[in-house]
């Protein structure tokens, strides 16, 4: 295989001899494209885990090329394991990449799929895979924004490896298909691992200073790095000033690794480096801290040993440099190997002062094609100029003897769990047979104390009315159903329903608009049930609020579809889809309330709900009820509908979206300000901002409630973020297959956000303001934990649901998500009223934007 890099071999020889300090890899010229493109990688060295067919096979993923089906397209199966799927590349040999870069399935226009997303795994060996982290610790890789454009992405730090495989985040609301390429040069140092004790921790004037491996790539056990690669290969060697750092936003000593003379009574640190394969070394370049004013210095000496085969050698060499106590320059110290035969090296660095410091250690080397130090007794050699030795047979078979018999336990192993989890899950299913038919039973019987009359029925008229079970525990749609274990775990459960029929008697003398206790429950027969298109309904609204609208046209004008251009699809569901797209002139059509800071020349992102025209009457109608309800809300922190395209299939309702993406994607991709934000360079937000944010979703929440509408899905997920954290609620979360996780299925049937939901929606399907006021604690708890972990992490859901029973019985058992740490004591005691067992005890959504606007950060 050739590379045009090999010509600037004699460059970079001659900056070598010219003195320059430079590693044996620099990262800013080590950045050729590896063959994808090219061809100089061979089809067979591309491999998938696979393919939507034979022509989107993995040798179709090279940069730049249009072959087959025009890229490598994985089959996405509806499993939750989004990175099961990657493009294997094979380079034959270990090179130090640098750069990659990713273009999506274009095909000349007919293609239209790509990776927003994708990590990197690495192998130097093809037994263990090392997932690819930047310097702040993430994986994820923003990738292509369509299907043409490529785009590439520098890898910091770079990795050593011979195999890369790339793996799409695929989140299974689109399809993904990917072409590669790999940047960088081929690895002539050869090295593979290096075992060295874990750097250490100086404090230095009061300021800690952190002299650990950042990027160390393999194992870390009682202190001891092992059988990885990291800063001191990372081809970036320190300052003069070890406290500064090439990275910017980096604590103080990122750039090198040191150990104090303290820790080790033998007097010497001792590091193992492993190779690809027996090497005839010259010399190693050791780059050193010599910041002696800080009682850093480099090495008094170095003795290494040598390690052929399986053997070390027990005459080792040994180098003193000369101390320098005049300049404080960080250096290079060149050790001469003296053309030693190994496949490792071993060398232990004497302290000169209390702290040594190391930023890059390389070798040049020659490869040794055969072993000439063996004894030639183990076996005949090869006659010439190059004897080899004979492999011992004996010692072979015993080998391969022990792995088969590992192999057969392995496999013993696997079969028993197969077995254990298939019996496991049959009597799971035969018990939750026999809990459906004892909970359709028990609803049956006790479904009249659930008939929510707000019409003055008589109750003969009640009980008539009360045969069904799910539909009338839960009457605001069939995506909320009742978890068919709750009724044999709580006993109690007629006092409950009791508690439900009293307070709904209360309601149904009072009319929507005038609950006393400001948190109406309104009957079935007062509830629009509206059918999203995504499968699940949007808000929960009075029949009283419907007829007034029902009078009413739609408030929005007619856009031309042909404006829109799709960028990607947020979600889906039953009777239709959502996508982000771009409108062009849609200042055009908006109300001259709405504030935007879009110019008039530029498109708007916005979210399209589209309607399949195959959709039934019923979807239809609610469509359209939806588009009217809709354009009546009218508030800056509610995502407002801008306008419609229902003059013919498919039906489309044009909605604002934010460039920020949803608050719960936002906040997990930063950090609170302090120390830890500054040591790992991430993006931050103030708790200024925070406070911000609870505030914007608690107004909106109040237009909402002023108009009794109940949301039912408050929660990060369903709140977008625009420019200076602005907020506006939306209703996409139950739609998109990234929060899939956040919804417990019952059967394949029923979704609920059980983890968001108050007790008493959970047990008697009870919506109202107050069970929203519920949610919003919950959404106030994830956001001042930066979404870092879902609610009840550390319970399952039955455990979640199993909390919920504790609510109703009240008997002080019950589990409360714990105050954050950056969380002040009054706004998580507002979190705790939100969660009262009693409903009428609970804020109001006015009273706690009050708080929260009284309430000083």
């Amino acid at each position: 295989m050739k590379y045009p890099w090999k010509t600037n071999l004699s460059a970079l020889f001659l900056l070598y001899l010219s003195g320059a300090v430079r590693t044996q890899v620099n990262p800013g010229v080590c950045r050729f494209p590896l063959g994808m493109s090219g061809g100089q990688i061979q089809d067979e060295d591309i491999s998938a885990s696979s393919q939507w067919s034979d022509s989107t096979a993995a040798k179709y993923g090279r940069l730049d090329f249009e072959d087959g089906d025009g890229a490598w397209c994985p089959v996405i199966t509806d499993e939750p394991d989004s990175l099961k799927e990657f493009l294997q590349i094979d380079l034959r040999s270990l090179h130090f990449i640098t750069l990659v870069g990713t273009q999506g399935r274009h095909a000349g226009g007919i293609g239209n799929e790509f990776a927003q997303m994708y990590k990197i795994t690495y192998s130097r060996d093809g037994s263990r895979w090392v997932p690819w982290k930047n310097r702040q610790g993430k994986e994820v890789i923003e990738g292509n924004r369509n299907a043409y454009d490529i785009v590439l992405k520098d890898l910091e730090p770079p990795i050593v490896a011979r195999f890369v495989r790339f793996m799409p985040v695929i989140d299974h609301s689109m399809n993904v298909c990917m072409r590669v390429e790999l940047y960088g040069c081929e690895w002539l140092d050869g090295l593979v691992s290096y075992n060295a004790p874990a750097g250490q921790l100086m404090i230095l004037h009061d300021m800690p200073v952190y002299l650990n491996d950042s990027v160390y790539d393999g194992a870390m056990a009682y202190s001891v790095m092992t059988e990885g690669l990291g800063q001191l290969t990372d081809g970036m060697s320190g300052l003069d000033d070890f406290t500064q750092s090439h990275v910017y936003n980096v604590w103080p000593g990122y750039d090198y690794v040191g150990w104090t003379n303290e820790s080790f009574p033998s007097g010497f640190v001792e590091i193992m480096f492993e190779f690809d394969r027996t090497r005839n070394f010259t010399t190693m370049k050791v780059h050193c801290n010599n910041m002696f004013s800080k009682w850093v210095k480099t090495f008094q000496k170095v003795v290494c040993y040598f390690r052929s085969e399986s053997d070390w050698e027990t005459t080792p060499i040994s180098f003193s440099p000369v101390v320098d106590d005049v300049n404080p320059s960080a250096r290079f110290v060149t050790v001469s190997l003296h053309n030693h035969m190994a496949s490792a090296i071993k060398c232990q660095y004497h302290f000169a002062d209390v702290w040594m410091m190391f930023s890059e250690i390389t070798f040049q080397s020659d490869t040794a094609m055969y072993n000439t130090t063996l004894a030639p007794s183990k076996g005949p050699t090869r006659t010439g100029d190059n004897p080899t030795h004979k492999v011992d047979d004996s010692n072979t078979r015993i080998l391969i003897g022990c792995l088969v018999a590992i192999i057969f336990i392995l496999v013993a192993i696997i079969i028993i769990i197969l077995w254990r989890q298939v019996w496991q899950k049959l009597l799971e299913k035969a018990s939750r047979r026999m809990l459906d038919d004892e909970l359709t039973a028990s609803l049956s019987i006790q479904s009249e104390t659930f008939t929510y009359n707000n019409n003055n029925h008589s109750s003969a008229t009640s009980e008539q009315e009360s045969n069904s079970t799910y539909e009338r525990i839960f009457p605001l749609g069939p995506d909320y159903q009742e978890p068919s274990r709750l009724i044999r775990k709580l006993p109690e459960f007629t006092k409950a329903s009791d508690e439900a029929g009293t307070s709904s008697s209360s309601a149904s003398n009072t009319s929507p608009a005038s609950a006393q206790d400001g948190v109406p429950h309104y009957a079935e027969a007062d509830i629009v049930n509206l059918q999203g298109v995504t499968g699940g309904n949007t808000y929960a609204v009075p029949a009283l609020t419907m007829d007034l609208l029902s009078g009413k046209d739609v408030a929005v004008e007619e856009f031309p579809r042909q404006l829109l251009t799709f960028k990607e699809k947020l979600g889906e569901g039953q009777f239709g889809e959502v996508h982000l797209c771009e409108a062009e002139g849609m200042q055009d059509f908006m109300d001259e309330d709405f504030i935007s800071d879009i110019s008039e020349n530029q498109p708007m992102l916005v979210a399209v709900k589209m309607l399949r025209a195959d959709a039934n009457k019923n979807a239809r109608s609610d469509f359209l009820k939806e588009i009217k309800i809709m354009s009546r809300l009218k508030d800056p922190n509610i995502i407002r509908l801008l306008a419609v395209c229902i003059c013919s299939d498919p039906l489309c309702m044009i909605t604002e979206y934010m460039e920020n993406g949803d608050l719960n994607q936002f906040l997990s991709r930063h950090e609170p300000e302090g120390q830890i934000a500054l040591l790992s360079n991430a993006p931050t937000v103030s708790c200024r901002n925070l406070h911000y944010i609870a505030t914007q979703i608690a107004s909106g929440m109040k237009y909402l409630s002023s108009l009794n509408f109940v949301h039912r899905d408050l929660a990060t997920r369903n709140c977008l973020v625009g420019k200076k954290f602005t907020i506006k609620i939306a209703d996409f979360g139950m739609s998109r297959n990234l929060y899939s996780g956040d919804y417990y299925r019952i059967q394949g049937r029923a979704v609920l956000p059980i983890r968001w939901m108050s007790w008493e929606s959970i047990l008697l399907g009870k919506f109202t303001t107050a069970s929203d006021v519920w949610a919003y604690g919950v959404t106030l708890w994830e956001t001042l934990t930066f979404c870092k972990e879902q609610p009840y992490s550390q319970l399952s859901d039955e455990q979640v649901i199993e909390n919920t029973g504790e609510f109703f019985r009240d008997q002080k058992r019950q589990i409360y998500l714990p105050q954050p740490p950056i969380c002040p004591d009054s706004v998580y005691k507002l979190m705790l009223s939100c969660w009262h067992r009693n409903a009428k005890e609970r804020p109001s959504f006015q009273e706690i934007h009050r708080i929260l606007l009284e309430c000083q950060v």
